[in-house]
């Protein structure tokens, strides 16, 4: 499997609040099309001419590999794994977040529109997966379209609660390292809760003497990837 720096520039509509005429009280919406230019790797398996459809990883990376030199991006994760010559059974998709942003679901949605319209991709078996301030987007994604995903696996991340009730019917796996000062477990504990309130069943893997990084283990680990790909999307 090798890697492939190719740089995107996606077509954002951005629909305006309406505006009120004082003089009639009538509303218009405005539309805007925003131009985002977004680079990511992409990594094909090395048998990828061999089938018609294959699952797709959305690999989201935290807020120090941000900015324009995607070598950053091969710094943990599946792209470091597949750099030291790991052969995934999935297409991998690993897009690099502008410096000082956080990642935007219109964003990564025009990417992932992009990708399964120009690749070969079961779309039944898309996954979002991503570290701190990506364990963070992974969430974000989820609510954000709720029926694309077949699974998503949050590493060290969080987000709103309320969330979940979009997205109670996912596949879902978190990850936290029990010692993590910089985002607390109790971040993933508070999401993997409200899922279950829900009548979601996520699961969810505390590392008992893990800091901030409880995505080396994670990725390390044969076990996760064959629960993601055994992962598909909910007809609910």
């Amino acid at each position: 499997m090798r890697i492939v720096l190719l740089p995107l520039v996606v077509a954002v509509c951005l629909h305006a609040p309406a505006i009120a005429d004082d003089s009639r009280q009538t509303s218009q919406v405005l539309d805007t099309t925003v131009k985002v230019e977004m680079s990511y790797l992409r990594s094909l398996p090395r048998n990828y001419d061999e089938q018609d459809s294959w699952p797709l990883v959305l690999f989201l990376h935290g807020a120090g590999e941000r900015g324009n030199d995607l070598e950053l991006v091969k710094k943990h994760g599946p792209p470091k794994l597949i750099e030291e010559g790991k052969d995934f059974p999935f297409i991998l998709v690993s897009p690099q977040c502008r410096k000082d942003v956080w990642w935007e679901p219109i964003e990564l949605t025009a990417l992932l529109d992009q990708i399964v319209k120009t690749h070969n991709v079961d779309e039944d078996r898309i996954y979002v997966t991503g570290l701190s301030m990506g364990g963070f987007g992974s969430w974000r994604l989820a609510a954000y379209t709720p029926k694309r995903f077949a699974a998503i696996a949050p590493i060290c991340g969080g987000g709103e609660t309320y969330w979940t009730k979009r997205f109670s019917h996912l596949s879902v796996w978190a990850f936290h390292g029990a010692k993590d000062t910089g985002v607390p477990p109790e971040r993933s504990q508070a999401m993997v809760d409200a899922l279950k309130k829900e009548g979601g069943k996520p699961k969810l893997t505390i590392y008992p003497d893990a800091r901030h990084d409880s995505w080396t283990e994670t990725y390390n680990n044969p076990r996760f990837y064959e629960w993601l790909m055994k992962q598909e999307r909910s007809t609910e």
